[in-house]
């Protein structure tokens, strides 16, 4: 056999090898010594992220790496605590599996909020629109041409500050609508806006996106335009439902009241309306799904949030939806307000966070499209101010 032949195979043994080791070290295994001999043992991998980054994180206490970064570990669970000064620290018990990728996504809250004021005038009601991108608001402490009804766009992107974020779409001039009691149509465009008179309710249809100087009354055509309005709300919610599996949906429609879905539609919070066992609707279940204990006994009356994604279903308190409640954007944790202060919660319940403890008026509580900052409507404590639109910023 000549050098070649010779050389050729053993390049070849080199690259087999090589190989081998290269994939065997993707899949997470890693080369030990134990007691003299040489041992490959498989891990797992955990993918440790914050909002905002640089945050340490410890597992079972120990200081192991900083976000954001990817670490093997061997399999087993492990209690990771993730913690940046001046944030509210995460906790959560993930359990890592061989050859797993398991993550730890923590979005922490500032211990000490900045609070930023949008509105130099006095606002009395808020109403959130469809899309959580808009809030409609009225006026009614400033002059017949500032008093009215406004638009705070949150979705546009201010040149200089916030205030410029919002503009007047009607004032007092034609009808009292700093007085109105304010409601979206489902898309978002309109605004059903009714002023109560001692001779009758009046109802008017503003248009959102531009000033109304003569609005339309629509009072005669309230109960049509209404029934219109539930129509293509209902449309919109079977549209929905129809993009389940034939079975989660079967089960969606005898078990439960789809309260809200959250905003990119891969998780709902429902109550139940029976009591029932949630049969497992994927198969065969989700590798490196979330690891927090689900419950499939639901009871009725009780909520829950179902993760379309990983079939998987957490329940969650009864007394957090005792007042307002909000999906945030990032569709994995919902806001409450909740004995005067604002809280937000994971979307499996865990890491509950009193995020703003200050004053606020009623139960608006509006994150921004963007998950910057929650609106909230405040005086500060001085009862002798019209309450004022404020943000409370969390990034």
């Amino acid at each position: 056999m000549n050098r070649h032949v010779i050389f050729s195979i053993i390049a070849f043994g080199f690259i087999v090898i090589a190989t081998v080791i290269f994939v065997l070290y993707g899949k997470g295994y890693r080369f030990g010594f134990d007691q003299g001999k040489i041992e490959l043992s498989g891990t797992g991998l955990l993918v440790a992220k914050s909002i905002p980054d640089g945050a340490q994180v410890f597992l079972n206490d120990n200081l192991t790496t900083a976000t954001n970064n990817t670490i093997n570990l061997s399999p087993k669970e492990y209690r990771v605590r993730i913690f940046k000064e001046g944030y509210s620290p995460w906790e959560k018990s993930i359990k890592i599996q061989k050859e797993v990728v398991s993550k730890a996504e923590a979005l922490l809250f500032p211990t000490a909020p900045k609070l930023e004021s949008i509105t130099d005038i006095g606002v009395s009601d808020m109403v959130i629109d469809p899309s959580h991108t808009k809030i409609a608001f009225t006026v009614a402490s400033e002059s017949a041409r500032r008093n009215g009804v406004y638009i705070l766009d949150m979705s546009s992107r201010p040149i200089l500050t916030l205030q410029s974020a919002y503009s007047q779409i009607a004032d007092d001039t034609f009808a009292i609508l700093s007085q109105t009691h304010l409601s979206w149509s489902p898309d978002g465009r309109e605004l059903i806006a009714t002023v109560s008179a001692s001779a009758g309710d009046i109802t008017y249809l503003l248009d959102a996106s531009g000033f109304n100087s003569s609005p339309t009354n629509i009072t005669a055509l309230l109960d049509t335009i209404s029934a219109n309005f539930e129509t293509e709300k209902k449309q919109a919610e079977q549209a929905q439902i129809s993009s389940l599996s034939k079975n989660l949906r079967s089960f969606v429609n005898s078990n439960i009241l789809i309260i809200a879905w959250s905003p990119d539609e891969t998780k709902i919070l429902y109550k139940a309306t029976e009591s029932a066992a949630m049969p497992i609707f994927i198969k065969p279940r989700i590798i490196g799904a979330n690891s927090t204990p689900e419950d499939r006994n639901i009871k009725s009356e009780e909520y829950y949030i179902y993760d379309i994604k990983e079939d998987r279903n957490y329940k969650l308190s009864k007394d957090n939806f005792d007042e307002h409640f909000i999906w945030f954007p990032d569709s994995r944790h919902i806001i409450f307000v909740k004995d005067q202060k604002l809280q937000v919660s994971e979307y499996d319940g865990g890491n509950p966070t009193v995020f703003y403890a200050g004053p606020f008026i009623g139960t608006y509580a509006f994150p921004w499209p963007d998950g910057s900052r929650i609106v909230i409507l405040s005086n500060l404590g001085n009862l002798n101010v019209t309450p004022r639109i404020y943000t409370v910023g969390i990034r």
